[in-house]
Order: C-alpha cells, then structure tokens, then sequence
C-alpha cells in the first residue's frame, strides 16, 4: 500500500534515506527512523546505486488518457452553453445522460453518464440536486440536473 503524504513529501523522504544510507547507516536502521519498511529501503539503496540520485525522483501517475481532446473538451462547453434544445435534446435543462448522447453524436466517444459527471466538473458545471430546486418547483418530481448557466469560481 502507498504511504501517506505528496510525492514531493514521499520523494523527501527517500532522499533522506539515500543520505543516511551514504554516511554508512545499515538498512534496518534507515528505516526506523524514516518509518519505512527494510525492503523499501533496500529497494531505494539498489535504485540508487544503478540510477544514482534521479532514481529517487518522484514519478508520474498520469492514469488513462481521455478520450476527448483539449479541442473536443472546449467544443463540448461551447455546445452545452447553448443549451439542451439548441443540441436536439428534447429537454429543458442537462443530465449526465443528455450530455453523453451529445458526445456520442458529436465526438463518436461513448461515456457511461456516471463517468459524464467527472467531465462536467472538470469543465467547471455545477451539480444542481434535488435540493436545489426552488421552493415553488418543490410540488414537481426533483431530477437531478446540471446547471447550464452557473459556472464554478476558480
């Protein structure tokens, strides 16, 4: 399991170890005092010795690259600011699902609406919940929509 902390902290951490390891510190006695296990610490001693001090650089976790483009991504926003209608869905205001089948129609990308969520906030749409309905809507049937005119302050 991953250790707490960022990776630059994590990255510190080793680092701090190299230096101990250096001064001629044994491996058990490195990590007890860093709060790391002996294998962690012989396996940054090997790094170190075949990669030197760039070994023990934090690496990237970048994950799965997104289906859509930067391009895509702005068209996107550019296509839900103008509205539900304006993209032939026949209603008033976003769902996740509403905007999945425009993606699908426009960018030939399949996303799971639970998956279209992830994508909204990363574009700076807020989530209007059932308890965000006005008061005198309250008597309507609450459906969880997204906001088509309020955008997130950075």
């Amino acid at each position: 399991m991953r250790p707490k902390g960022s990776a630059e902290k994590l990255e510190a951490r080793r680092r701090l170890a190299a230096k101990m390891l250096a001064k001629g510190q044994g491996i058990r006695e490195v990590a007890r005092s860093i709060g790391a296990a002996p294998s962690s610490v012989k396996r940054w001693k090997d790094a170190l010795e075949t990669g030197g001090k760039k070994a023990l650089n934090a690496k990237p976790h970048t994950g799965r690259p997104s289906r859509l483009s930067a391009k895509q991504r702005q068209d996107l926003l550019c296509i839900l600011q103008r509205g539900p209608r304006a993209a032939n869905v026949r209603a008033d205001q976003w769902t996740c699902r509403h905007v999945g089948t425009v993606i699908r129609r426009s960018f030939g990308v399949k996303y799971h609406p639970d998956h279209v969520s992830r994508i909204l906030r990363a574009l700076g749409w807020n989530y209007k919940g059932k308890n965000s309905l006005p008061s005198q809507r309250k008597t309507e049937k609450p459906h969880p929509q997204w906001s088509s005119l309020r955008r997130r302050h950075r």
